[in-house]
């Protein structure tokens, strides 16, 4: 997939866990595990916006495109 997560990054950034996260937006953990593992296939963007909001940064802070290689 040409889109990574970094989640796991702005968690950790942010010295929050991934149920606080949860909680915090209102996802199952299971939702929040299948975008942070980068198996997602969308994201709605009220919970980017909810995601974004709880971690106090941008959409580019979290999703970084990459060129798949040809």
């Amino acid at each position: 997939m040409a889109i990574k997560v970094h989640i796991d990054v702005m968690l950790a950034k942010r010295k929050m866990s991934v149920t606080e996260l949860t909680e915090k937006v209102g996802i199952t953990m299971a939702n929040l595990s299948i975008l942070k593992n980068g198996k997602a296939k969308a994201i709605r963007f009220s919970t980017l916006d909810a995601i974004c909001r709880a971690l106090d940064c941008q959409p580019g802070d979290i999703l970084e495109y990459v060129k798949d290689e040809e």
